[in-house]
């Protein structure tokens, strides 16, 4: 029977995985994360599969010590947290749960933007102490305004249309052009220069790639308005933080709504304060300047749960289950190596 090790599994999934794998499959559930400092219980090492969130660590080091390993089945549409190149060379599947999150991402960027641009979070805290100074909380619509969507797939495309349901012009910045997009949502596809120049909101919805990290740069900051608001839901490697904290104090742009940093899982991740020599110098300098960031009073960032509703999380343990047990019977479903 095909041994399946299940990482970072919460609590309420539990049930679902219990029952998907019982008489099945020889099957494992933990709530542990893989990584280098996690030392990996011997019952788990010759698993033919393993399962695992972002929250997991998944570089040589921990590799290595699987000695059947043949399908790393991910419990997310990122994969940059694999060391792909690793699984390449040594015939292990990488599988991912691409879409399960179309709805949930795009609605909580559309919050997050409503949440910076009517300082509604900043207008809660400041009510909450006794504070009301309402022209410290003035804000600004969203109809007639315009918003820059950089990465039109599927979470773009959801984006794009809430974002046409406010009655905003939109522009787009994607290597491919959809024709749908522009039909239905009048979405104006344009270069990255002008997208920058012309947004009053821009909200980033392309996977990280070696070609767009630190897209947003210094660079990018002194060409955008000085009113316009940055959304970020996508990796926070895209944005530089030290160009967005820069931009951000200089007055450069208004403000931002980040569910995702750079270095983010130095805040949430108990390991870093086991062993605080993990931190080399630009991971210390991005985990001093995100908290930083959470200082500034223009600024609502959130702990990566853009995705975290009750629907998305049953489409990733369905797709999950999906893609085992398509493996099983010989064929790769969403293989990202």
């Amino acid at each position: 029977m095909t041994k399946i090790v299940y990482f970072d599994v919460e609590q309420d999934e539990y049930a679902y995985l219990k029952t998907e794998n019982e008489g099945k499959y020889d099957y494992f559930l933990t709530d542990r994360c893989l990584n280098d400092l996690e030392e990996i219980p011997q019952e788990y090492k010759n698993a033919s599969i393993i399962s695992c969130f972002t929250t997991s660590r998944v570089g040589k080091e921990v590799l290595e010590k699987f000695s059947d390993l043949k399908l790393i089945a991910l419990r997310s549409v990122g994969f940059n947290h694999i060391d792909l190149k690793y699984c390449t060379e040594h015939n292990i599947a990488v599988v991912n749960t691409p879409n399960y999150g179309n709805k949930s991402v795009a609605e909580f960027a559309f919050g997050l933007m409503l949440d910076v641009c009517r300082k509604i979070t900043r207008s809660y805290l400041d009510y909450k102490d006794m504070k009301t100074d309402a022209q410290k909380l003035i804000g600004s619509e969203l109809g007639g305004k315009t918003v820059g969507i950089v990465g039109l797939g599927a979470i773009g495309a959801e984006f794009a249309r809430l974002a046409y349901g406010f009655d905003m012009h939109i522009l787009g910045y994607d290597i491919k052009e959809n024709e749908k997009l522009k039909e239905r949502y009048n979405v104006d596809y344009t270069d990255f220069d002008t997208l920058l120049e012309k947004s009053d909101f821009i909200s980033l919805h392309t996977p990280l790639t070696e070609t767009n990290r630190h897209l947003f740069n210094e660079s990018s900051f002194k060409k955008m308005k000085n009113t316009a608001i940055l959304i970020n839901t996508a990796r926070g490697e895209i944005v530089e933080t030290q160009a967005l904290y820069n931009a951000l104090v200089k007055k450069e742009i208004a403000g931002a709504g980040l569910d995702v940093l750079e270095s983010e899982e130095t805040i949430s991740d108990p390991d870093y304060l086991v062993d605080i020599s993990r931190l080399n110098n630009t991971t210390l300098s991005q985990t001093i300047l995100n908290n930083r960031l959470q200082q500034l009073e223009n600024v609502i960032i959130t702990p990566h749960i853009a995705y975290n509703t009750w629907e998305a999380i049953h489409r990733i343990l369905e797709t999950t289950m999906r893609n085992i047990n398509a493996f099983e019977k010989g064929s790769v479903q969403n293989k990202v190596n």
